[in-house]
Order: C-alpha cells, then structure tokens, then sequence
C-alpha cells in the first residue's frame, strides 16, 4: 500500500462538476493499494499517518501530528500510484489491485482513520475525480508499507 501525503492549507475533490469532498487545513492522502494489501498495511499507514509530526508553527516545524492538532484528511483512491514506466512509453497499472479487491480496502483504511476520530472526506471511489488543493510548506510525503518508507 502506498500514500503521498501533502500538507494542505484547504483541499477538494469534484466528481461531474460537483464538490463531493473538501477539507480545511490537514491532509491530502492519495492512496494506492496492490495485490496482497493486508490489515497491517493498513494499521501500518494509519498508525504512521496519524501520529507523524508534520505541524507546528511558524517558528518551528514538525512538532505535532495530525491527531494531536484536529486537522482533517481529504482521502482519495489513486491507483496509479502503482504504475510501472519500465517499458514503453505506456504506463502499466498490472500491480494495482483490482477495483473488488481495492475498494473494501480502501473502505476499511477510511474507517480506520475514522475510528481515530479524524474528520475524513472523500472522493468517489473508481471516478474520474479533479483534485484541488494548497499545498502547505510545501511538505509531500511518500510512505510504502511494503519498505515501510
């Protein structure tokens, strides 16, 4: 499982025109899932996401965690986190897990941040999504729960 997570200012997410999710300050997370995702996958990136210090203030960086400020998640599905650009000029989503097997993933790592207490928007599982977002810092961060990076 795989997650770019960028520090946001504000964020939204539109599907056909309309804003089916939007945060305040927090996180955008993109989240990609393969073949053989598992529970701890999932416990991995939630644990990590959650407590990672990537706030402060002006003065001082990366003192305080998603939980411990309130701030929110804007979570979207993005299997092209997945790609491999070895051959061609295509790009192959051949490790990207399948939409069956994906999307209940996908659902309980929602549900997980969530029994976290973080307030969590969406996106539209599988849809043509335009993401909008401020990123803050700018701070992205890439974690892989296969390499734990």
């Amino acid at each position: 499982m795989r997650a770019v997570i960028q520090r946001s200012k504000e964020a939204s997410v539109e599907v056909e025109n309309n804003v089916v999710g939007k945060i305040n300050s927090g996180l955008v997370i993109l989240l990609g899932i393969t073949e053989g995702d598992t529970e701890e996958d999932i416990k991995y990136l939630i644990e990590k996401i959650v407590n990672m210090r990537l706030f402060g203030t002006e003065e001082k960086s990366f003192q305080t965690s998603l939980i411990e400020t309130n701030q929110e998640i804007l979570l979207i599905s993005q299997f092209t986190l997945y790609a491999s650009c070895k051959k061609g000029r295509r790009p192959d989503f051949a490790a990207s897990a399948k939409s069956d097997v994906a999307k209940p993933i996908y659902e309980k790592f929602k549900n997980g941040l969530i029994e976290k207490g973080i307030k969590v928007e969406t996106g539209v599982f599988g849809a043509y999504m335009k993401v909008a977002l401020t990123n803050d810092g700018p701070i992205t961060i890439i974690l892989d729960s296969k390499t734990k990076e």
